[in-house]
């Protein structure tokens, strides 16, 4: 390795942001402390900002060091399609349309489950809806079971281990629940069309594997926290309307489609969406809040994370060819924990001649960890958005989701390398 000046300060950067994480509370104190610059101090508090703001210092140090024609060459060479997908699937899926057509379908699952209802709603929002994330996409799917939960569950009084537990499960399910075809999950959709994998290919190495993961997980959560979830009622979801009319679900479900099938092409799906924003104001009656600032900031971290992960290259890539295909598997797992599982997967395609035993190895170990951290997967920002409000001081804890994901983490371990 024989890193340049710009991506040593690039990596020390991306190290500062990642002890930024890790550091809100400590932002939070500070507003308290220093009421005239509250503002700032609670922005620099929100976890969705901080790569963003050091990605903003890493332009600034390109200006500085290269000039403006190099840093904006920079930043025009970065792919914003993830941040900008996210941000549409994120604001379509969480419709009142959309989440009345995904709680039928679990309360109607729920029906034939011979649980209480509250601990078959809780074991089937974290089952079906991260495997639906296989067919509609890890974002639609995330954002889908965060705001059931929201609505649901995390209305009532429940602990704050059942949350934390209920979380580390989300993050981790919907990151392995994805493997089941080609295109759903940003880490196998990076190498499938380079490595010339198919659906077949996928779901026979990663898909049924990650079924019996999720379903597990959910299981023994539930299980777990059976007492608890047998003495809530089924509470009836906060700021949902009347039922919206059948025609209305379609339409609303073909806007999702439509993005979800344009995943790779914005001026596609941000022209449906355009489209969406436009049909949902015409019939305004059958919507609730629409989560644009939500979805916003999610974008905001995605793309600050693409901005300043452009710079990791130089030690990552050598850090992945070192390893063999059992030491990639749990490299990969906690690479995953402190950058984007799909990043570490694309660097892996860009190696000519590895193994086909190595490939599988990286990609089952980026989505294994996908769960670890915030920023170790691109749906987990969507999920942190919508359920911290509900936590205490309204933030989850970076050190108490990391605890709450390594048990199911250790599960997805067990499946992909033992099975």
């Amino acid at each position: 390795m024989n890193p340049s000046t710009l991506e040593v300060i690039g990596a020390l950067l991306f190290a500062v942001a990642l002890i930024h994480t890790f550091s809100t509370k400590f932002f939070e104190r500070l507003a308290h402390r220093q009421p005239k610059h509250a503002g700032l101090w609670h922005l620099l508090g929100e976890v969705e900002i901080v790569f963003g703001f050091w990605a903003l210092v890493l332009v600034l140090f390109i200006f500085g060091l290269q000039g403006k024609q190099q840093g904006t060459q920079y930043l025009d060479s970065r792919n914003y399609t993830e941040p900008l997908f996210v941000f549409a699937i994120m604001v379509v899926a969480g419709t009142r349309p959309v989440l009345q057509f995904a709680r039928d379908l679990v309360g109607f699952a729920a029906g034939a489950l011979p649980l209480p209802r509250a601990m078959a709603l809780c074991f089937l929002t974290l089952t079906l809806v991260p495997l639906l994330g296989s067919v509609i996409t890890e974002p639609a799917a995330m954002t889908l079971a965060a705001l059931m939960l929201r609505d649901g569950l995390f209305q009532q009084n429940v602990s704050q281990r059942l949350r934390y537990g209920v979380v580390g499960v989300l993050f981790v399910n919907v990151s392995i629940g994805g493997t089941l075809t080609p295109f759903a999950a940003p880490p196998v959709l990076m190498v499938a069309a380079t490595w010339g994998w198919d659906m077949a290919y996928v779901f026979g190495h990663f898909g049924w594997k990650a079924a019996l993961a999720v379903t597990t997980n959910a299981a023994v959560l539930t299980l777990l926290f059976s007492k608890e979830l047998r003495r809530l009622g089924v509470a009836a979801p906060v700021g949902i309307g009347p039922r919206v009319p059948a025609s209305i679900v379609a339409v609303q479900l073909l806007f999702l489609t439509g993005v979800v099938v344009f995943a790779h092409h914005p001026p596609v799906f941000l022209g449906l969406f355009l489209f969406f924003m436009g049909f949902a104001t015409a019939y305004k009656d059958h919507q609730d809040r629409l989560i644009l600032r939500e979805a916003l900031l999610v974008a905001f971290f995605l793309a600050g994370l693409v901005v300043l992960g452009g710079q990791q290259q130089w030690w990552l890539q050598p850090a992945l060819l070192a390893m063999n295909a059992d030491a990639v598997y749990w490299g990969a797992t906690a690479l995953t924990a402190i950058t984007d599982n799909a990043a570490l997967t694309y660097l892996g395609s860009l190696v000519p001649g590895l193994s086909a035993e190595f490939k599988v190895a990286l990609v089952a170990g980026a989505v294994t960890g996908g769960g670890l951290t915030v920023i170790a997967n691109a749906p987990n920002p969507a999920g942190f958005a919508i359920l911290r409000p509900h936590f205490e001081d309204q933030t989850i804890h970076p050190l108490g989701l990391l605890l709450a994901a390594l048990p199911p983490t250790l599960v997805a371990a067990c499946a992909f390398r033992l099975l």
